[in-house]
């Protein structure tokens, strides 16, 4: 199965790997930076590359690429899912996942990796398991740790694991009894030059926070449960009761974990929440050129549109760009042609514009074809599908739980062609 792991920073540099069978040696991955250099953004680098006797399987996160070596074909989203696990598995013990958390937590690291692959297969990727089997470091464990010579691993077999619901630990208990529940959803679209959609889809997922005594059964339902048909689940979720009642009825691991993703790919079933009218124009004799974008909110049921940037990457021919927004920050890098507008928040009474001329090469022919914007944003309180919990029950414990839901659109790869 996984032979290696090496973690890769965004200057190309291997500042960690981890060998569970033979030893594989560094330059492996020479062809893995051939491949970095053909794409144009790190996003599109192949997630799977063939090599002579090898396979590169990678997932980029938190500017850390992740790459396994695997010497016999397997299926390749199994080892996705496995390195997407190990980030999370990270992000919850460490808070954060970077290239100086993983050097500061080197040894902490190593233990984990040990556990969670034996003999190259996935054996522990609980989180509540591995915690038991390695204890999260902490300022007072670290200093201990360091006086006395003793490591994170725990000194006794992990409970969870040796019953029938291995995520979640034996004797649980907590004085404040809580379960949140996050429903967000990234919309990834392309607009074309009129405003009309040529791609439309969503990826959501459900992320649940629960801290309840004991041992829980919950069930969630929803208003409209159909418009999950493509999903993909927790192990903890009954997929029987699912398939015949369209209800989740799961017992919860215990603290942070990913209930559901789920996919919307259906064009009449994804609103697009922003619009943006452009006017870019270049000139065959003249050395100057005229820009300019507004933003608007469109389709968002009365809610607000935040933090919402948009980035454009201009023709090689652009010189200089002297713009005046009417809200917000831009930036324009002469070397990269790079422009960028923090907006902020869309007020639907005054909608943001950003206008001005552009400075051309001289001599330079027209551009080939206007700029492609992108658009980043968020809006609370609004999932976008449409998709609404309607409740939350819980059998097989007595107390009443504090219950919360929250939703949450992000864009994802948001473009306006111009």
């Amino acid at each position: 199965m996984i032979h290696s792991l090496f973690l890769i920073n965004s200057s190309g540099d291997i500042f960690l790997e981890k060998h569970w069978k033979s030893v594989v040696s560094r330059s492996v991955c020479d062809y893995f930076f051939e491949a970095q250099e053909r794409a144009s953004e790190a996003e599109n680098v192949p997630p799977v590359i063939p090599t002579p006797h090898h396979y590169l399987l990678s997932v980029y996160r938190h500017k850390i690429f992740f790459v396994a070596v695997i010497q016999t074909e397997v299926p390749p989203l199994f080892v996705i899912e496995f390195l997407h696990r190990v980030v999370d598995t990270f992000q919850d013990y460490f808070g954060v996942c970077s290239e100086v958390v993983i050097k500061d937590n080197v040894v902490v690291v190593y233990e984990v990796l040990e556990e969670m692959l034996d003999n190259g297969f996935p054996l522990a990727t609980e989180s509540n398991i591995l915690k038991e089997l390695i204890k999260p470091p902490t300022i007072l464990r670290t200093v201990v740790n360091t006086i006395t010579g003793s490591t994170n691993v725990g000194e006794q077999l992990p409970t969870g694991q040796l019953s029938v619901v291995p995520w979640r630990r034996t004797g649980v208990k907590y004085t404040n009894n809580e379960a949140y529940f996050d429903v967000i959803e990234e919309i990834d679209a392309i607009i074309d030059k009129s405003g009309s959609t040529i791609t439309a889809e969503i990826q959501g997922v459900i992320d649940a926070c629960v801290k309840l005594t004991g041992m829980p059964d919950l069930t969630l339902s929803f208003m409209n449960p159909r418009l999950l048909d493509d999903v993909s689940f927790h192990p903890c979720v009954r997929f029987k009761r699912w398939e015949s009642e369209r209800i989740l009825s799961f017992i919860p691991p215990d603290g942070n974990f990913r209930l559901l993703s789920y996919h919307v790919s259906a064009q009449n079933l994804v609103a697009i929440p922003v619009y943006m009218k452009h006017n870019i124009s270049f000139r065959d004799s003249s050395s100057l050129g005229r820009f300019e974008i507004t933003v608007g909110p469109k389709q968002t049921m009365g809610k607000t549109v935040e933090g919402v940037t948009v980035t454009s990457q201009m023709p090689k021919g652009v010189l200089n760009m002297t713009l005046t927004p009417s809200q917000g920050t831009h930036t324009f890098d002469p070397v990269t042609k790079m422009l960028s507008w923090d907006v902020g928040k869309i007020n639907p009474q005054k909608l943001p514009s950003l206008k001005g001329t552009m400075s051309l090469q001289a001599g330079a022919s027209k551009p080939d074809e206007n700029p492609t914007i992108n658009l980043h944003f968020k809006i609370q309180q609004l999932a976008i599908s449409g998709l609404k919990v309607n409740r939350l029950d819980m059998y097989g414990e007595k107390y009443k739980p504090f219950k919360g839901i929250k939703y949450m659109t992000k864009a994802g790869k948001f473009q306006v062609r111009t």
